[in-house]
């Protein structure tokens, strides 16, 4: 056409890319490799059936199908190429392309059937490289500790919400979740948001395109991020949030954290919610973290008021005398603190608080408060430190699973990584120990290897609060067993 109108044709050219692995040019594909290398890369057969027997039968030349109906087909016909295709297996799995005899020796008795299937761009790219990831969850929290992590890796292994990632990798201020499929990605950006207050924002980055068929491959990002309000945490609230709230506090303690914020005020006993959008528009820090709870002795307490149910927890408002225990021997400073542990709390008792009076805070929300005189010392949850001391390096009754993680060389930091680690470890299974709301959510199972001792119990008097049996389900073996073997395509019949 373009030679009888004398018009210029420019002539069409396809791009050319070097193979990942040989470095052989090439045509662009999905996996970037030569057609020898993905041979040598990738097990189409995987989970099919290779080989069947057939029964053949040389007086009347006729096959048998199982369990009695002999049926006659002469070699290399059609009749004979789909017995043989029926016989096999699991072949639903792929699409099957085409079929054809493979010649050999008329003495051999066997019959040898190639076929060719067809599989899906994705399933292409992971069987090339089943680390290859298309979507990545980068989740994170900036705060000195992983006590959200670890409350979060039990919760994602009780509902299977990380079964679609293909690689998890724990890195310095959270965790990668790596998937094959944005959809998977998004999947778990969901259900990250039902359990924490997040905040995302997504990225998208061009991996490859064939003009040809006009088709792009993107690898997609999703940053999330927790917020950095935790549990036990005491907080000012900024001026704007505590109107919006009733005017609570101004300090309120975070008493428990889902997919929004609660704040109770340890004066009044009043109950406040922040949701995720809410907090993310202020987006405040909190005044003190539960790295600097000082432990107090309990001298003295005098409840002021009955007892209520403060969102499913027993809260007792009293007047408390205490002292720390690092100034036994040193001073007699004694503080007058009042208290929402009422309930709980003995002389004689031990719990932890954060010392407000020793404390140089540079709070911008703070600030803001002009003549908010604070308190000497807000007491935050009792402390069961000198009852654990006699139960030191005697294993518990129960334990926790644990999500199969790479670990980041970056994570890994300096040399007391490692114990900042277990110690942080240690605190969270102390705290599902003392806190029931904690563990509701969670799966906890029975340690075989425990031992209990009848001499223990007698002799060490109170135990630190523990997890009743009837919560823990039994031991499991969590091992993971390759159930299906490396299979070719090639259908081998025994004749006669």
């Amino acid at each position: 056409m373009a030679e009888d109108t004398g018009m210029f044709t420019v002539s069409q050219t396809i791009g050319s890319v070097l193979c990942c692995k040989c470095g052989i040019t090439m045509q662009p594909n999905a996996a970037n490799m030569c057609t020898r290398c993905l041979q040598s890369e990738i097990d189409i057969t995987e989970g099919l059936q290779k080989q069947v027997t057939i029964v053949h039968c040389p007086e009347c030349n006729k096959y048998l199908q199982p369990p009695k109906t002999w049926t006659g087909a002469e070699l290399e016909s059609k009749k004979l190429l789909s017995f043989c295709i029926r016989r096999l297996k699991n072949l639903n799995k792929v699409r099957l392309v085409n079929a054809e005899f493979v010649w050999t020796e008329p003495h051999s008795k066997r019959i040898k059937v190639k076929l060719k299937d067809q599989m899906c761009e994705t399933c292409s790219r992971a069987q090339v490289n089943p680390n290859q990831w298309v979507a990545v969850v980068q989740l994170r929290q900036h705060v000195t500790h992983r006590r959200t992590f670890f409350y979060l890796e039990q919760l994602i292994l009780k509902q299977d919400a990380a079964k679609s990632a293909i690689r998890v990798r724990q890195m310095d201020q959270g965790i990668d979740f790596f998937f094959n499929n944005r959809s998977h990605a998004l999947k778990f950006v969901e259900f990250l948001g039902k359990y924490v207050p997040i905040r995302t924002r997504s990225d998208k980055q061009l991996i490859s395109h064939d003009p040809k068929s006009n088709s792009y491959n993107y690898n997609y990002t999703f940053s999330v991020e927790i917020s950095p309000i935790c549990r036990e945490d005491l907080i000012c609230l900024p001026p704007k949030v505590a109107a919006s709230l009733g005017n609570p506090g101004p300090l309120v303690i975070c008493n428990k954290v889902s997919s929004s914020i609660s704040l109770l005020d340890p004066f009044t006993l009043r109950q406040s919610f922040l949701d995720a959008d809410q907090y993310w528009r202020s987006n405040f820090k909190a005044l003190m973290s539960s790295r600097q709870l000082v432990e107090y002795i309990v001298l003295d307490v005098e409840a002021i008021s009955s007892e209520v149910n403060v969102g499913g927890s027993r809260c007792l408002l009293a007047d408390a005398q205490i002292a720390r225990v690092s100034d036994f021997g040193k001073n007699d400073t004694i503080f007058n603190v009042r208290t929402h542990l009422g309930h709980i709390l003995n002389a004689g008792d031990y719990a932890l608080g954060y010392d407000l009076c020793n404390t140089n805070s540079n709070d911008i929300e703070l600030d803001k408060y002009k003549g908010l005189v604070l308190p000497e010392v807000i007491l935050i949850k009792k402390s069961y430190e000198e009852k654990r001391q006699k139960k030191r390096g005697k294993p518990r009754t129960w334990k926790l699973r644990s999500l199969n993680m790479d670990i980041d060389s970056a994570a890994k930091g300096g040399g007391g990584s490692d114990e900042k680690m277990d110690s942080e470890y240690e605190q969270f299974l102390r705290d599902l120990e003392e806190n029931p709301d904690l563990r509701f959510n969670l799966s906890l199972y029975r340690n075989k290897d425990y031992q209990p001792s009848e001499l223990a119990s007698v002799v060490d008097g109170e135990d630190p609060p523990s997890i009743p049996l009837d919560e823990l389900l039994a031991d499991l073996d969590l091992s993971d067993g390759d159930g299906d073997d490396d299979e070719t395509i090639d259908l081998d019949s025994i004749r006669g």
